[in-house]
């Protein structure tokens, strides 16, 4: 029997990946931008990028096994646990490279500028 190669939006998952992680913060966007890298990255067995494809989608798509609107705290626990599984299986892949691009994202879409404050 034949496998069939399965062809992956990589583009529709960044959509969905820059709005959340935009919406998320710098502190939360950062694992999600490593384990997208890392999906990307050919050094990336094939076991462990369905992984992070099974936890970026359930973090990006509308379905929830715990709403986080009828239970605001507790309904963002279960996707903070399938991206820390999923982050702590495949983090010996993330290279320096995927790092300083994501650091480079990060910093583009939250600038670490110095701010003053202007007293009136």
């Amino acid at each position: 029997m034949k496998m069939k190669k399965y062809m992956m939006d990589y583009e529709l998952l960044w959509e969905r990946i820059t709005d959340y992680a935009k919406a998320a913060g710098r502190t939360t966007a950062r694992p999600v931008l490593l384990l997208y890298y890392v999906l990307r990255s050919p050094e990336t067995p094939s076991s462990d990028k369905m992984l992070i494809v099974a936890a970026l989608s359930y973090l990006v798509l509308p379905v929830d096994l715990i709403s986080a609107k009828r239970l605001p705290v507790i309904g963002w626990i279960d996707e903070a646990v399938s991206l820390v599984y999923a982050y702590k299986k495949v983090c010996r892949y993330v290279t320096p490279e995927i790092e300083s691009e994501v650091d480079n994202i990060l910093e583009r879409w939250f600038p670490e500028g110095k701010y003053e404050l202007i007293e009136e």
